[in-house]
């Protein structure tokens, strides 16, 4: 069993029952109580659960019981005559880029008496249906969602269909007509960020490098592609417009990509680079120091995401946007929405910052 899916069972185990012992766990999955061990720790480390000796139970503050109707709404308050105690979130992921937006949703909803219960559904849209609706069969009066597809068999989004209000998280609609919410990154406005700090440091060969295969590829490609045209310069050709798709390192289709870019770096067609995400940033650092080209010399990095750049050998320069932020806004406009079924639709952009560190410093 893959570290998610185990994730995803112990949180579903100590939501049910409140602690669990890790021998018990341990035994009933047939893995080491050492895989167990770390799998809680990591989880203690979200404040997703907390460790006690031997084993895990709930945070504090996560008791259903001890949950007041914090929205405001009791039967016949437009939520099927549920109580609005209970808000569900389902992520693709625990492990990269959502840690801190699941925290974030956590620490609002604890602070506004709420229970918050998690799936993760590792980027699988079938599981995604199915763990929407167990959330709300086990008490969600609203959902929060980051899916991994937003249409339905038929074209319409499969969200729509749900019998409780629902908030996208870092997802737009494919469908502008869609009446949901939704709170998310401006990707868009942090790419172009990052592509005019690299402009004002006078580098003026910017290679894109972006895996076109994540929900985010499309605006960090669309700002770049607008700050790149709105400074007067071409777009760039193949060389320095690398997409990584969903190619791992050793693939043959990931090798040539990375020694393209290398070698556009020593021939003086790139000297610089926006690359999504912070792990191939890394791995890029260091390939062109292997092939003794130096950063911020001869090519500026800039990462996006900023969930590792930092701890590079060099500290990579990065967009960061405000996870935090985006999971405590959601589950606000989600209370919002509980209280007043009525009230207008919103859809919140929240700006990311850039964190300028030593790959692109002048």
């Amino acid at each position: 069993m893959h570290a998610e899916e185990r994730h995803q069972v112990i949180l579903h185990r100590v939501r049910e029952q409140g602690s669990m012992r890790i021998t018990d766990f341990a035994a009933e999955l047939g893995v080491s109580p050492v895989t167990v061990r770390k799998d809680v720790e990591a989880l203690a480390e979200r404040g997703l659960l907390a460790r006690v000796h031997g084993g895990a139970m709930l945070p504090k503050g996560w008791a259903e019981t001890q949950a007041p109707d914090a929205a405001g709404t009791g039967a016949g308050s437009g939520t099927g005559g549920r109580q609005a105690r209970t808000l569900g979130l389902i992520v693709p992921s625990s492990a990269y880029y959502y840690p801190e937006v699941i925290k974030g949703a956590r620490d609002a909803a604890e602070a506004s008496g709420m229970r918050l219960l998690l799936s993760v559904s590792a980027y699988d849209a079938q599981a995604e249906q199915a763990q929407a609706e167990q959330l709300i069969g086990e008490g969600a009066a609203g959902l929060l969602l980051a899916p991994s597809e937003t249409r339905g068999a038929h074209g319409r989004p499969w969200y729509e269909d749900l019998s409780v209000p629902v908030v996208l998280v870092e997802r737009r609609p494919e469908q502008d007509d869609a009446a949901v919410e939704h709170v998310g990154t401006d990707h868009v406005y942090g790419s172009r960020l990052a592509v005019r700090h690299l402009l004002d440091g006078g580098r003026r060969r910017i290679a894109l490098v972006l895996r076109s295969a994540t929900p985010t590829a499309p605006w960090i490609r669309e700002g770049y592609l607008e700050a790149v045209r709105t400074a007067g310069l071409a777009v760039p050709d193949e060389a320095a417009f690398v997409d990584l798709s969903n190619y791992d390192v050793g693939e043959p289709a990931y090798e040539r990509a990375m020694e393209e870019f290398v070698r556009g770096v020593r021939d003086g067609g790139i000297d610089a680079a926006l690359v999504h995400t912070d792990n191939d940033a890394m791995l890029l650092l260091q390939r062109l120091r292997a092939a003794s080209l130096s950063v911020p010399g001869d090519v500026a990095l800039v990462s996006y995401d900023d969930e590792v750049a930092e701890l590079a050998d060099l500290p990579l320069s990065a967009v960061a946007p405000s996870k935090h932020e985006v999971g405590a806004t959601a589950v606000e406009l989600l209370l919002l929405r509980l209280a007043s079924p009525g009230r207008p639709r919103r859809r919140i952009a929240i700006l990311p910052e850039l964190r300028v560190r030593a790959s692109s410093e002048a």
